[in-house]
């Protein structure tokens, strides 16, 4: 007998062997129909898998993030084998999940799949469904699962076997396909009841430019038709809401091939839209004690060999820059944080120094490759709201759970209500890919922990998530058509102070390390703002938007009264521009309604006869009159309610 403890903490006994199905069962039959995954001792297993020593588990559902993984790893099986049987000969590279649905990358040789495919693919993979093929795990040596794929002729998937160690080799079999997998998956096909594939795209293998273009394709998967239909109309909305669609129509930001690939240019609106956010922050750390600091966007390379950067991010990087004094080099910042480090090394500090709190807005570069430039959410070139945290081990808890202020203070705000907060801890085994001590990380982690508990967050723990330098903690905020977002990280280093050798004395008038914070509430500017974009749907806060009103003058006679108001409310520091235009006051208003300017303030011979306005809200239409100091005052106590929540 073997005990399993549920994650209410009470225990039950079965015989070794039990599956998780069988033990959903057993809890009740309404959650063996609905169950997905199993959680083993921290791992993601089959519901099929036998479990044959006492285990902790947690059964996962489709509201599940782990029900969702078995149930999307699935059906890029069931694509995979849907593709196989209408492109005979076809090879297969990776077929992961990801954060809606998941991909399969394929060669098809010659043959090409295009949009017009979709419905054949789509229609196979539900009679395949429909069978009910059992997924079936499959322990092989790696000389067995060689010799399969290399009769198969199938290169991708020699080479990733060849990059495994023998007796960790899994297949997964079902129907009529098998394929090379650490699993999990559902017991069966028969869950999967609404299908959609999405898109098609060129992806190069293992994401090598030099080495072959496949061809990836996109789907998503539901157990119920409603499911999916729910998600197409969410999708049409992200469409409205695409940050690329909306920067441009609301003349926010650009890109030039000649400037270059993923180096966006800020229009006007969109650098008075940056900067207030900017300054939003600026007065926010301000009132927690930080300074701000100006460091330059280059640095020798030896500099981010010391901090570890270009060992971990030097392929990644913009090539070193050479001068014509021999030998001397240069990079691309991609961090800040070493620049920050020297900044704290310029004179000997005391532990009654102690925080000192160094904040930059730091624009770095990384060579992401163009096939995964996206807009302003994945660039080469990004300016982070970057702090570094200086403290000794006493400050530590007290520091963090500033910043957690901080950041929650900011999604207040902005209307980020909806999120949850990740911890993310190193590897649970394999603790090579980082660097420090196992008593420093146990530290660190121990302290974002109780931070987090502190300040009562709904927060959950992830492994393998870390940061190469030490743990962190994340924050996942949903937006408002429900798609997830990271926003906003915290991390606690212990490695950075070691490599630099950073020094207090302290209260016993030894040497001792500081303990360093990295922080970026926003995380970058670009990526928030696009963010942001697409959550308001470019409908921004009053406090931040570039254009609070419009004055629309009917007609030519009354723009000088136009210009008038503009003085007036310009003086009350109210953002205000006029749309003088030789046009009709309707093309006008819808023009303008159009720019998602919150306020129009329309103007004709009675308004300026009594010293007035015509107000529209934008969305809300005709809002009556106001003299020009009532609607001054009354965007400032809007305003002030904003940023006062």
């Amino acid at each position: 007998m073997i005990q399993i403890t549920l994650p209410d903490n009470s225990i039950k006994e079965y015989e070794a062997g039990i599956t998780g199905y069988e033990i959903a069962k057993d809890i009740s039959s309404r959650l063996a129909k609905e169950v997905l995954s199993i959680t083993v001792n921290d791992q993601l297993w089959d519901l099929s898998r036998p479990i044959n020593e006492n285990a902790a588990i947690k059964l996962h559902k489709w509201e599940d993030d782990e029900g969702k993984h078995a149930f999307w790893h699935s059906s890029a099986h069931l694509l995979a084998e849907a593709v196989e049987s209408l492109y005979p000969g076809v090879k297969f590279g990776i077929g992961p999940t990801i954060e809606q649905g998941f991909y399969y990358d394929v060669d098809l040789g010659d043959r090409v799949i295009s949009d017009a495919d979709f419905k054949k693919i789509e229609d196979k993979m539900l009679e395949l469904a429909r069978q009910k093929e059992v997924f079936t795990r499959i322990d092989v040596s790696k000389k067995e699962a060689l010799d399969l794929y290399q009769t198969k002729g199938d290169e991708y998937k020699v080479e990733l076997i060849n990059e495994l160690e023998d007796g960790t080799i899994t297949l997964y079999k079902q129907g009529n396909f098998t394929d090379l997998c650490r699993g999990p998956h559902l017991p069966d096909t028969s869950p999967i009841k609404a299908i959609k594939i999405t898109s098609v795209a060129g992806a190069y293998w293992r994401g090598d430019e030099k080495r072959k273009q496949l061809t990836r394709l996109y789907g998503i998967t539901f157990p119920k038709k409603k499911l999916l239909d729910e998600y197409l109309e969410m999708l049409e909305e992200a469409k409205k809401r695409d940050h690329r669609k909306l920067g441009k129509e609301l003349e926010l930001f650009t890109f030039s091939q000649r400037v270059g690939m993923g180096l966006p240019l800020w229009l006007p609106k969109g650098a008075m839209l940056r900067e207030r956010l900017e300054n939003f922050l600026k007065k926010v750390q301000r009132e927690y004690g930080y300074d701000q600091v100006i460091s330059p966007h280059i640095g020798q390379k030896d500099l981010y060999v010391t901090s570890g950067h270009y060992a971990k991010y030097g392929k990644d990087s913009f090539q070193p820059i050479h001068t014509p004094e021999e030998g001397e080099e240069y990079l691309l910042k991609p961090m800040n944080c070493p620049h920050h480090c020297e900044m704290y090394k310029a004179s000997p500090k005391s532990y009654k120094d102690l925080p000192i709190r160094l904040a930059e807005f730091g624009t770095v570069y990384r060579y992401e490759q163009s096939g995964e430039l996206h807009g302003l959410t994945r660039v080469r070139g990004f300016t982070q709201d970057d702090a570094h945290i200086f403290c000794r081990p006493d400050q530590l808890k007290e520091e963090f759970v500033k910043v957690i202020d901080i950041i929650l203070y900011i999604f207040k705000t902005l209307d980020f209500d909806d999120y949850i907060a990740q911890v993310s801890l190193r590897d649970k085994v394999d603790h090579s890919k980082y660097i420090g001590s196992d008593e420093n990380w146990e530290k660190a982690e121990n302290a974002i922990i109780e931070a987090a508990n502190e300040r009562g967050l709904n927060y959950q723990v992830e492994y393998n998530e870390a940061a190469f330098y030490g743990p962190k903690l994340d924050f996942m905020v949903r937006d408002a058509i429900g798609r997830k977002w990271q926003l906003g990280t915290i991390q606690v280093d212990y490695n950075l102070p070691e490599r630099f050798e950073l020094e207090y004395i302290g209260s016993d008038d030894n040497r001792h390390r500081p303990i360093m914070i990295h922080r970026a509430p926003f995380g970058s500017m670009e990526r928030f703002i696009a963010v942001l974009i697409e959550h308001t749907g470019g409908k921004f806060p009053l406090w931040l938007t570039p254009e609070q009103a419009v004055i629309l003058p009917i007609s030519e006679k009354f723009n000088d009264y136009a210009r008038e108001i503009k003085a007036t409310l310009s003086a009350k520091d109210v953002r205000v521009e006029i749309d003088d235009r030789n046009e009709k006051i309707g093309r006008k208003i819808r023009d303008n309604e159009l720019k998602r300017i919150p306020y129009l303030l329309i103007v004709g011979e009675k308004e300026m006869n009594e010293g007035k306005v015509a107000l529209r809200k934008q969305g809300e239409g005709d809002q009556g009159q106001m003299t020009i100091d009532e609607f001054g005052e009354f965007i400032l106590n809007e305003v002030e309610k904003e940023t006062s929540k």
